[in-house]
Protein backbone atom coordinates (compact mmCIF):
# COMPACT_ATOMS: atom_id res chain seq x y z
CA UNK A 1 0.00 0.00 0.00
CA UNK A 2 1.86 3.10 -0.94
CA UNK A 3 0.54 5.50 2.17
CA UNK A 4 3.09 7.94 3.20
CA UNK A 5 5.19 7.37 6.34
CA UNK A 6 7.29 10.40 8.05
CA UNK A 7 10.20 8.94 10.12
CA UNK A 8 11.25 11.60 12.68
CA UNK A 9 14.82 10.64 13.91
CA UNK A 10 18.26 12.14 14.62
CA UNK A 11 20.27 8.90 14.27
CA UNK A 12 21.22 8.31 10.06
CA UNK A 13 21.14 3.94 10.91
CA UNK A 14 17.49 4.42 12.07
CA UNK A 15 16.54 6.02 8.78
CA UNK A 16 18.09 3.46 6.35
CA UNK A 17 17.17 0.64 7.98
CA UNK A 18 13.21 1.75 8.46
CA UNK A 19 13.23 3.28 4.60
CA UNK A 20 14.43 0.10 3.13
CA UNK A 21 11.64 -1.90 5.12
CA UNK A 22 8.95 0.42 4.63
CA UNK A 23 9.32 0.74 0.66
CA UNK A 24 10.08 -3.18 0.55
CA UNK A 25 6.64 -3.28 1.71
CA UNK A 26 4.84 -0.46 -0.46
CA UNK A 27 5.22 2.41 1.82
CA UNK A 28 6.33 5.76 0.77
CA UNK A 29 9.29 7.30 2.94
CA UNK A 30 9.80 10.64 4.09
CA UNK A 31 12.97 11.76 6.28
CA UNK A 32 13.21 13.81 8.76
CA UNK A 33 15.94 14.86 11.40
CA UNK A 34 14.97 17.37 13.81
CA UNK A 35 11.20 19.20 14.94
CA UNK A 36 11.94 21.74 12.56
CA UNK A 37 12.04 19.71 9.29
CA UNK A 38 9.61 17.33 10.53
CA UNK A 39 6.89 20.36 11.04
CA UNK A 40 8.04 21.74 7.35
CA UNK A 41 7.79 17.77 5.75
CA UNK A 42 4.55 17.55 7.61
CA UNK A 43 2.83 20.37 6.41
CA UNK A 44 4.15 20.34 2.85
CA UNK A 45 3.72 16.66 1.81
CA UNK A 46 1.17 15.70 4.58
CA UNK A 47 1.62 11.81 5.42
CA UNK A 48 -0.31 9.64 6.69
CA UNK A 49 1.24 7.95 9.27
CA UNK A 50 4.13 9.53 12.15
CA UNK A 51 7.20 7.69 13.28
CA UNK A 52 8.74 10.01 16.05
CA UNK A 53 11.72 9.66 18.04
CA UNK A 54 11.36 11.98 21.33
CA UNK A 55 15.13 12.89 21.75
CA UNK A 56 15.64 15.21 18.86
CA UNK A 57 18.85 17.76 18.58
CA UNK A 58 16.26 20.60 18.83
CA UNK A 59 14.16 19.32 21.67
CA UNK A 60 11.77 16.89 22.39
CA UNK A 61 9.69 15.06 19.54
CA UNK A 62 6.63 15.81 21.72
CA UNK A 63 6.23 19.42 21.31
CA UNK A 64 6.51 18.60 17.74
CA UNK A 65 3.50 15.84 18.36
CA UNK A 66 1.58 18.59 20.56
CA UNK A 67 2.16 20.88 17.19
CA UNK A 68 0.71 18.22 15.05
CA UNK A 69 -2.31 17.47 17.14
CA UNK A 70 -3.57 21.61 17.12
CA UNK A 71 -4.97 20.23 13.01
CA UNK A 72 -4.13 17.43 13.02
CA UNK A 73 -4.99 13.82 13.73
CA UNK A 74 -2.75 11.75 11.54
CA UNK A 75 -1.56 8.36 13.44
CA UNK A 76 2.04 8.41 15.18
CA UNK A 77 3.76 6.09 16.75
CA UNK A 78 6.35 6.81 19.28
CA UNK A 79 9.84 5.04 19.15
CA UNK A 80 11.44 5.62 23.29
CA UNK A 81 14.00 3.96 24.89
CA UNK A 82 11.75 4.78 28.28
CA UNK A 83 9.24 1.38 29.33
CA UNK A 84 7.77 2.66 32.33
CA UNK A 85 4.11 2.81 32.75
CA UNK A 86 4.32 6.30 33.57
CA UNK A 87 6.26 7.34 30.35
CA UNK A 88 4.04 5.50 28.20
CA UNK A 89 0.67 7.15 29.55
CA UNK A 90 2.18 10.04 29.17
CA UNK A 91 3.03 9.36 25.32
CA UNK A 92 -0.87 8.20 24.93
CA UNK A 93 -2.27 11.38 26.89
CA UNK A 94 -0.32 13.74 24.58
CA UNK A 95 -1.69 12.30 21.40
CA UNK A 96 0.19 9.53 20.65
CA UNK A 97 -1.77 6.35 19.03
CA UNK A 98 0.78 4.04 19.77
CA UNK A 99 4.58 3.44 21.21
CA UNK A 100 7.41 0.90 20.65
CA UNK A 101 10.27 0.35 23.05
CA UNK A 102 13.76 1.03 21.75
CA UNK A 103 15.38 -1.56 20.58
CA UNK A 104 12.81 -2.76 18.30
CA UNK A 105 12.56 -5.20 15.45
CA UNK A 106 11.63 -3.48 12.35
CA UNK A 107 9.17 -6.31 11.46
CA UNK A 108 7.13 -5.30 15.05
CA UNK A 109 7.65 -1.53 13.71
CA UNK A 110 5.93 -2.59 10.24
CA UNK A 111 3.31 -4.44 11.22
CA UNK A 112 2.19 -1.82 13.81
CA UNK A 113 2.58 1.27 11.42
CA UNK A 114 -0.01 -1.47 9.13
CA UNK A 115 -2.01 -1.75 12.23
CA UNK A 116 -2.76 2.24 12.09
CA UNK A 117 -3.04 2.28 8.02
CA UNK A 118 -5.55 -0.20 8.26
CA UNK A 119 -7.75 1.52 11.23
CA UNK A 120 -7.44 5.26 9.40
CA UNK A 121 -8.72 3.11 5.75
CA UNK A 122 -12.08 1.39 8.38
CA UNK A 123 -12.75 4.46 9.89
CA UNK A 124 -12.92 6.47 6.36
CA UNK A 125 -9.84 8.54 6.93
CA UNK A 126 -7.65 7.49 4.16
CA UNK A 127 -9.42 6.43 0.38
CA UNK A 128 -7.29 3.95 -1.42
CA UNK A 129 -8.06 5.12 -4.53
CA UNK A 130 -6.85 8.86 -4.78
CA UNK A 131 -8.49 11.07 -8.13
CA UNK A 132 -6.93 14.23 -9.47
CA UNK A 133 -8.75 15.37 -12.80
CA UNK A 134 -8.32 12.70 -15.50
CA UNK A 135 -6.30 10.74 -13.45
CA UNK A 136 -7.05 8.22 -10.65
CA UNK A 137 -5.07 5.71 -8.94
CA UNK A 138 -5.65 2.63 -6.68
CA UNK A 139 -3.11 2.49 -4.04
CA UNK A 140 -3.38 -0.92 -2.81
CA UNK A 141 -2.78 -2.45 -6.37
CA UNK A 142 -0.61 0.24 -7.84
CA UNK A 143 -3.59 0.48 -11.26
CA UNK A 144 -3.83 3.57 -12.88
CA UNK A 145 -6.31 5.00 -15.37
CA UNK A 146 -6.64 8.67 -17.56
CA UNK A 147 -10.33 8.60 -17.87
CA UNK A 148 -11.21 4.86 -18.53
CA UNK A 149 -7.99 3.98 -19.96
CA UNK A 150 -5.39 1.74 -17.92
CA UNK A 151 -2.25 3.13 -17.77
CA UNK A 152 1.03 0.61 -17.95
CA UNK A 153 2.74 2.65 -14.81
CA UNK A 154 6.20 1.16 -13.55
CA UNK A 155 6.52 1.06 -9.60
CA UNK A 156 8.36 4.81 -9.94
CA UNK A 157 6.26 6.38 -12.10
CA UNK A 158 3.05 5.19 -10.15
CA UNK A 159 4.95 6.46 -7.03
CA UNK A 160 5.55 9.92 -8.41
CA UNK A 161 1.77 10.45 -10.33
CA UNK A 162 0.36 8.91 -6.78
CA UNK A 163 2.72 11.83 -4.48
CA UNK A 164 1.50 14.41 -6.81
CA UNK A 165 -2.17 13.30 -6.87
CA UNK A 166 -2.06 13.72 -3.28
CA UNK A 167 -1.01 17.24 -3.44
CA UNK A 168 -3.27 18.11 -6.53
CA UNK A 169 -2.28 21.50 -8.39
CA UNK A 170 0.06 22.76 -5.52
CA UNK A 171 4.23 22.04 -6.48
CA UNK A 172 6.30 19.19 -4.56
CA UNK A 173 9.51 20.13 -4.78
CA UNK A 174 12.60 17.91 -6.63
CA UNK A 175 14.45 17.11 -3.57
CA UNK A 176 11.45 15.93 -1.98
CA UNK A 177 10.33 13.82 -4.76
CA UNK A 178 13.92 12.12 -5.16
CA UNK A 179 14.19 11.58 -1.64
CA UNK A 180 10.77 9.28 -1.14
CA UNK A 181 11.11 7.83 -4.58
CA UNK A 182 14.82 7.16 -4.99
CA UNK A 183 16.40 7.96 -1.33
CA UNK A 184 17.84 10.85 0.59
CA UNK A 185 21.26 9.83 -1.59
CA UNK A 186 19.77 11.28 -4.28
CA UNK A 187 18.51 14.28 -3.30
CA UNK A 188 20.31 15.97 -6.38
CA UNK A 189 20.14 13.57 -9.07
CA UNK A 190 17.03 15.86 -11.29
CA UNK A 191 18.13 13.53 -14.20
CA UNK A 192 16.22 10.93 -12.72
CA UNK A 193 13.21 12.83 -12.82
CA UNK A 194 13.85 14.45 -16.07
CA UNK A 195 13.60 10.78 -17.55
CA UNK A 196 10.81 9.73 -15.89
CA UNK A 197 8.58 12.94 -16.21
CA UNK A 198 9.17 12.73 -20.46
CA UNK A 199 8.24 8.61 -20.65
CA UNK A 200 5.01 9.87 -17.95
CA UNK A 201 4.14 12.18 -20.75
CA UNK A 202 4.31 9.71 -23.72
CA UNK A 203 2.14 7.45 -21.64
CA UNK A 204 -0.70 10.37 -20.44
CA UNK A 205 -0.10 11.89 -24.25
CA UNK A 206 0.66 15.34 -22.33
CA UNK A 207 3.36 17.30 -24.84
CA UNK A 208 5.90 19.50 -23.34
CA UNK A 209 4.60 22.37 -24.68
CA UNK A 210 0.96 21.58 -23.79
CA UNK A 211 1.80 20.24 -19.76
CA UNK A 212 -2.54 20.02 -19.47
CA UNK A 213 -1.96 17.50 -16.64
CA UNK A 214 1.68 17.41 -15.62
CA UNK A 215 3.08 21.48 -15.42
CA UNK A 216 7.08 21.47 -14.84
CA UNK A 217 8.10 24.18 -12.84
CA UNK A 218 12.06 24.67 -14.00
CA UNK A 219 14.05 24.19 -11.46
CA UNK A 220 12.15 24.07 -8.50
CA UNK A 221 9.65 20.74 -9.30
CA UNK A 222 6.31 19.72 -10.29
CA UNK A 223 2.24 20.08 -10.18
CA UNK A 224 -0.56 17.51 -11.12
CA UNK A 225 -3.58 19.38 -12.68
CA UNK A 226 -7.11 18.79 -12.25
Amino acid sequence: MAYTVLVVDDEPQIHTFIRISLMAEGFEYIGAGSIGEALERFQSLEPDVVVLDLGLPDGDGMRFLQQVRQTSRVPALILTARDEEDEKIRLLEAGANDYLSKPFGVRELIVRIKVLVRDLVEDGALSDVVHCGRIRLQQSTHEAWLDDDILALTNKEFAFMLILAMHQNKLVKQTDLLEQIWGETHREDTHYLRILVSQLRRKLNDSVDEQALLKTETGLGYRLLN
